[in-house]
């Protein structure tokens, strides 16, 4: 079959409705958000713009169509992302981390938890339930998968009976506040069911619901960026859930999903990372035609200037079309192929922070100043994406080395969009 990128009619007819939401909901509330007086301010304000994200649809279409969502192939939902995030970082990435919330059930839930668990969402015409991957322990997250039980994770699943007690600490629950801050609707945590063993016998994942006893909102961090993304530290002390909460089986299947729902962001986080360039791009291209900066013509003009862009435009293109086929390789290999999605996330989070760096130096001293241009909140929103979701330091890179170290690898696998041996 030939390699087609055109976009089809329903793809061209989506990003035109997702390009409209944008500039005429998410764009009056993006200063807002931003000069909020904290962290728990600046989330609120893009209350309404959520709810109304919900009345259009976009925060269920992820969700299969048999359990009433949108269906959007993962390539649909990053052009919406593209659109949205070039405008407000904020809101789309509640929306991104909901959607990541529900991924381990999406994934590897059975029917009867995926019906349970996922239905509320798709009734929720208001967007009032948020769903939270609850990963990181207090004490980090990038050894989240040692073998050796002395490190790893350090919040503890306890079979009692028909229930699971679960009691650790995390922090970086991106909605785990809800929007009450009494907690979310529901949390996907990622625990050990057995202290004395390490992650290849004892990680799991089991869904709480928000509303139990023994959950507490500690704290909401307050950021540099990103500042209407709420990231709280969240409790869980002797959590009771039934038995049937428990999503996969513990040990390697529950690394598995662990590392399948984290691929599935990683894969997103491209469209928003090139989302945020554009808007840099758009911005500093501007500047260029409109300036002359006591010249006799527009900056645009010199060379310097226009190699420059040409540079910014060519890595925003590649980025597109890597996030575009990591997307394709992700969602075709049933979210087998982890390789692309890995490197999307961190090719493209660190080219978005060197990309819109140099828009800043196309505009100069200007776009230091928080009032003269837009390029220093695109700064501090880009300088998070090679930290979160797995930083590209402590388990990104190494998530790679993992895979060139399996016997067999083959370094065409991902341009072929093969499922891996190992994983067969």
């Amino acid at each position: 079959m030939a390699i087609d990128f055109s976009l089809s009619d329903g793809q061209q007819e989506l990003r035109k409705n997702a390009q409209a939401f944008a500039e005429g909901v998410l764009r009056p509330v993006a200063e807002n958000i931003d000069r909020a007086p904290d962290g728990w301010a600046a989330f609120l304000e893009g209350r309404e713009a959520y709810r109304q994200m919900a009345k259009a649809g976009f925060t269920t279409a992820f969700i299969p169509t048999e359990y009433g969502g949108g269906g959007f192939s993962m390539v649909d939902f990053a052009i919406a992302a593209e659109e949205l995030s070039r405008v407000d970082i904020n809101v789309p990435t509640t929306l991104l981390a909901s959607g990541l919330g529900l991924q381990p059930i999406i994934q590897h839930g059975t029917p009867e938890q995926k019906e349970r668990l996922l239905r509320p969402f798709v009734e929720d015409s208001e967007g009032d339930l948020l769903a939270s991957y609850a990963f990181t322990d207090v004490a980090g997250g990038a050894n989240f998968d040692s073998p050796d039980p002395a490190g790893g994770i350090q919040t503890y699943a306890r079979r009692d009976g028909d229930e699971w007690v679960i009691t650790g600490q995390k922090h970086y629950t991106t909605n785990g506040t809800g929007w009450e801050k009494k907690g979310c609707h529901l949390y996907t945590v990622v625990c050990r069911t057995d202290p004395a063993a390490g992650a290849d016998e004892s990680l799991a994942v089991i869904a709480v619901p928000g509303d139990v006893a023994g959950i507490s909102v500690t704290d909401v961090y307050d950021k540099i960026g990103n500042r209407g993304v709420v990231t709280p530290r969240v409790h869980f002390d002797a959590v009771r859930v039934p038995a049937e909460n428990l999503i996969g089986e513990p040990g390697r299947h529950g690394r598995r999903i662990v590392s399948g729902a984290c691929s599935w962001t990683a894969a997103l986080i491209g469209a928003a990372c090139v989302g945020t360039m554009r808007a840099a791009f758009e911005y500093a291209l501007d500047f260029a035609h409109t300036e002359k900066r006591l010249g006799t013509s527009p900056v645009i003009e010199h060379q310097n200037v226009g190699f420059m862009l040409a540079d910014i435009k060519m890595r925003i293109e590649a980025c597109r079309y890597l996030t575009w086929k990591a997307c394709h390789n992700f969602e075709q290999t049933g979210g087998l192929a982890e390789e692309l999605p890995i490197m999307t996330k961190v090719f493209c989070s660190e080219t978005a922070v060197s990309t819109v760096y140099d828009c800043m130096r196309v505009v100069g001293i200007a776009s230091y100043t928080r009032d003269l241009a837009p390029l220093e909140r695109m700064m501090r929103d880009a300088m998070v994406f090679p930290l979160y979701d797995g930083g590209n330091q402590g388990v990104r890179r190494r998530q790679l080395h993992d895979i060139f170290r399996q016997p067999g690898y083959d370094s065409m696998l991902a341009a072929r969009g093969e499922v891996p041996p190992w994983l067969q």
